[in-house]
């Protein structure tokens, strides 16, 4: 299995950052790719996207304003599976990835994706008080997994929140 590339440029509105490839998503190159995986789904009835895309155009994200990344390179089948040692080195990969992209906004897509980057415990959905990176919102919203107990509208209704952040920021940037 071999782990799958990010989409990232500088300047990003947003970058969603998840666990890790799942084995579709290596075969084929293409994040989220599990046809359990709700993300391309929930960005589109979010507001997020214009259309609903295909893991396949998850490059096209960038030209919205979008990038994707992942915590753990490795691709496995559950996020189970990845090791302590794994999310360290992760942790520091992905944060020197945000230093030098300098996104507006980065999703963690899972509590999960944020507890391990952050060491943090106890965390909200939504925009984080104080962010890792100085200048850049940390936002937390539920995995885009098919196996998130939570109901979809519920989910939709977290990331609907990234579109009016993003109109807040621009507005800021305005006056």
């Amino acid at each position: 299995m071999k782990p799958i590339p990010d989409h990232l440029r500088e300047n990003l509105d947003v970058i969603f950052v998840g666990f890790n490839p799942s084995i579709r998503s290596s075969q084929t190159g293409h994040h989220y790719a599990n046809p359990t995986n709700r993300f391309w789904r929930i960005l589109f009835d979010a507001g997020i996207t214009p259309r609903k895309y295909d893991p396949t155009e998850d490059y096209l994200l960038l030209e919205l304003g979008y990038g994707l990344s992942n915590i753990v390179a490795r691709p496995t089948k559950g996020a189970d599976e990845i090791t302590n040692e794994e999310y360290l080195e992760g942790r520091e990969m992905l944060k020197e990835k945000i230093e030098t992209y300098r996104p507006r906004i980065v999703c963690f897509v899972g509590k999960g994706v944020y507890q391990q980057y952050s060491g943090k415990k106890q965390i909200p959905w939504g925009k984080q008080v104080k962010p890792l990176v100085p200048g850049i919102i940390d936002f937390v919203a539920p995995s885009s997994s098919g196996l998130v107990r939570m109901k979809l509208d519920e989910v939709v209704s977290i990331y609907r929140e990234i579109p009016a952040l993003i109109e807040e920021l621009n507005s800021q940037g305005t006056e």
